[in-house]
């Protein structure tokens, strides 16, 4: 016990710029969180099975998982019954122990960054369904590269939604990056060779591939995005090197049964997950991990261009939790 000490001293130690987004962005789930942990508390003198039971009805409907959330209140009543433990408000720290020894033991070290081509053009394929956020995700990822003075090509492979060129296009111009496109219904596998060719001849450093937003259930759209990948791979070793899936963290479970067609079809490397900071149950990022064993890379906790920020366990753990009153706060 005391990481959750420690996880405050750690956090306050670190320049307050992304430590305060975390909390931003995280401020719903946080309050939903917390306040159901202190109110479970508050009712209780001691523990008992009654107020473990609880404990896994919180954390599920924080979106944490069925299957984790017993994991998580088993380990904690195990370790509660091991030191004798029976105050409440210890018992909801030591709970926040498991939850960030969880994700750490499953994570391992956790590489949040970008895989990059030893040579030429780095290739990051992004998918997801429709809604997530991929274009403005797209946009948020580019301004970083372009801010470093990085040289950006996008492939407009979404040829099967009307407008999608158009959408993407227009956040194109205001960046002012160069893309190649196709024709409404054009192949997109044509269209990310040409992007691929392009990228490598002119030393881009780095081609970023938008695909249409297909769902999980159409087979046959899946099995493209897989010829796709492989049409990128003729064309630049080992390409693409990142296949990122944005998630919209406001879909909850649903969001982890995408991430995993989507792994079927591809295979992923990393999760974007976006709208933080729209949902009250924080607790998926723990659900993807237990179910995918992939990491998310990058959180969107804001509309700004700078509000996509690399995911950081000990800000993410204390944001969500941030609220949860300590033994210390009843004296």
């Amino acid at each position: 016990m005391g990481f959750f000490k420690k996880l405050k001293e750690k956090v306050f130690g670190k320049s307050v710029s992304q430590s305060d987004k975390y909390v931003a962005g995280l401020d719903k789930s946080s309050r939903a969180f917390s306040s159901k942990l202190n109110s479970l508390s508050s009712r209780w003198r001691e523990v008992d099975e009654e107020y473990f039971e609880e404990l896994e009805q919180i954390l599920i409907e924080a979106d944490v998982g069925v299957n984790l959330a017993l994991e998580i209140v088993d380990a904690t009543k195990k370790q509660c019954k091991l030191e004798n433990i029976t105050d409440p408000f210890l018992t909801n720290e030591l709970l926040i122990d498991k939850i960030f020894i969880f994700y750490a033991n499953t994570a391992g070290e956790i590489d949040t960054a970008i895989k990059e081509a030893e040579e030429g053009p780095t290739v990051i394929l992004m998918v997801g369904v429709n809604g997530v956020g991929k274009t403005t995700t797209i946009a948020k990822i580019t301004k970083r590269y372009l801010d470093d003075g990085k040289k950006v090509l996008w492939a407009a492979g979404d040829t099967f939604r009307a407008g999608a060129t158009e959408q993407l296009g227009v956040w194109a111009d205001r960046l002012k990056v160069d893309m190649v496109r196709g024709k409404e219904g054009a192949d997109p596998s044509s269209v990310l060779f040409e992007a691929a060719k392009k990228a490598k001849e002119e030393k881009y450093d780095y081609l970023i591939c938008d695909t249409a937003g297909r769902l999980q259930t159409k087979v046959n759209l899946m099995n493209e995005l897989s010829k796709m990948k492989r049409v990128i791979a003729k064309e630049i070793e080992q390409g693409p090197h990142e296949v990122l899936l944005v998630l919209d963290a406001t879909t909850g479970q649903n969001g982890v049964l995408q991430a995993k067609a989507f792994s079927e079809a591809t295979g992923i490397d990393g999760i974007v997950l976006t709208k933080m900071d729209g949902t009250s149950k924080g607790g998926i990022i723990l659900a993807i991990m237990e179910e995918l064993k992939v990491p998310v890379k990058l959180v969107g906790v804001g509309e700004a261009m700078d509000d996509l920020i690399e995911f950081d366990l000990d800000d993410y753990i204390y944001g969500l939790t941030k609220g949860v009153k300590e033994k210390e706060d009843q004296k």
